[in-house]
């Protein structure tokens, strides 16, 4: 999930101001002494569902890729991750931080200028581009075939973005979640949809009757995200992160989502 338009921000720096004094330490940790969790033993994360493989409900728990990735910064931290389904606006434009939603962010969400404006991102833990996805039994193989024909997106993504920028003479259909979205396909309201690859080839996947038949290189990275300055639990992501590459848990992990 990509690029969204600003809200204002006004009423969310006041309401930072006003809870900045009132976090609560990790377990085991003073006031000040290192990452500073709003609950004590939970770690909790602000996502927006679904986003499979990213995140995704299954079985009445939320799991996924950037959920496994976010235990281990959890069990890192001797605390239990709780997820917060939120409204992607609010995570993007750094409002869920400031009226203290969540600790931190993990919506296979794209780091860009804008956004770290406004929140603090970790390195990147995934490279990501923009992709086409289409119904198998059609000719639309790339932007050029939809000329006069309809192409979905979600609404203030980066593959929104994308598709205003080079979707001349196509219609474009904006769309609010990514369920929406590849059904709007798969019924023939759009011919085709614009996302994130790791997204549309997973529902490929799953779904046969679809495929994704072109790939848009962007230079798009994931990055997980925190509260504006939160420089202790920021770091402590990062240290998490390196050693998970390090010690293959990171592969371990990306194997189970994505083959």
């Amino acid at each position: 999930m990509t690029a969204r338009s600003a809200l204002p921000l006004s009423a969310a720096v006041a309401a930072a101001a006003l809870l900045a004094g009132c976090t609560s330490t990790a377990p085991g940790g003073a006031q000040g002494a290192g990452p500073q969790l709003i609950r004590p033993g939970t770690l909790l994360t602000c996502t927006h569902l679904p986003y499979a493989p990213f995140q995704m409900s299954k079985g009445g728990k939320v799991v996924g890729f950037d959920v496994d990735l976010v235990d281990l910064v959890a069990k890192d931290l001797g605390a239990t991750q709780q997820l917060v389904n939120t409204p992607f606006e609010g995570i993007e434009t750094g409002n869920d931080f400031a009226v203290r939603t969540c600790d931190l962010a993990a919506a296979g969400m794209t780091i860009t200028p804008a956004r770290a404006k406004v929140m603090d991102f970790s390195d990147p833990y995934f490279d990501a581009t923009q992709a086409l996805l289409v119904k198998r039994d059609t000719p639309v193989r790339k932007l050029a075939d939809l000329k006069g024909k309809k192409l979905g997106y979600l609404k203030t993504t980066t593959g929104a973005g994308y598709a205003k920028a080079h979707g001349k003479g196509i219609e474009l259909v904006e769309f609010e979640d990514v369920g929406l979205l590849v059904t709007a396909v798969r019924s023939g309201q759009v011919d085709a949809a614009i996302n994130d690859n790791g997204v549309l080839l997973d529902y490929a996947k799953h779904n046969k009757d679809t495929q994704v038949t072109a790939e848009f290189d962007t230079g798009e990275r994931y990055g997980f995200a925190v509260r504006k300055g939160n420089d202790a639990l920021r770091t402590r992501i990062n240290a998490v992160l390196a050693e998970a590459k390090k010690d293959g848990s990171y592969d371990r992990i990306h194997r189970k989502w994505f083959g």
